[in-house]
């Protein structure tokens, strides 16, 4: 039975980690000027692409919070971190983009591409930058 004792532990980080994502994905189709989630419901493949590969983005570097935290403190502030920093990549590629969001809407698939690729590349940055 020692292979159970982790079990807890897991729970939390589990519990904590799909709170994070539920506050990201909050927060995210938030901060975006458009509604993800209405979008998708109208079967906008684009949003659908954008939301998905943001979310991998920020699970990737959740996860090595989770694996790297000393605390639950620890794993939920690299968390919030890399939350902040997949806003930063919307607002980022935003700039270069300022019709990204109606692109988005339209149903265009390169800016959502390109977006989705910018979230994912900032994810894999972010998650391999937390090994503290």
């Amino acid at each position: 039975m020692s292979s159970l004792a982790g079990l807890p532990s897991f729970f939390i980080f589990f519990a904590i980690a799909v709170g994070l994502v539920a506050v990201y994905l909050g927060l995210y189709t938030f901060a975006t000027a458009h509604n993800e989630f209405a979008l998708i419901r109208q079967n906008v493949i684009s949003a659908a692409v954008a939301l998905g590969f943001s979310l991998v983005g920020f699970a990737l570097p959740l996860a090595s919070a989770i694996v790297h935290a000393q605390s639950v403190i620890d794993c939920v502030v690299w968390g919030l971190i890399a939350l902040a920093v997949q806003i930063g990549a919307y607002w980022g590629v935003r700039l270069l983009l300022p019709n990204l969001s109606q692109r988005i809407a339209g149903g265009e698939m390169a800016a959502a591409l390109f977006l989705g690729a910018a979230s994912l590349s900032a994810g894999i940055v972010n998650a391999a930058a937390m090994t503290f």
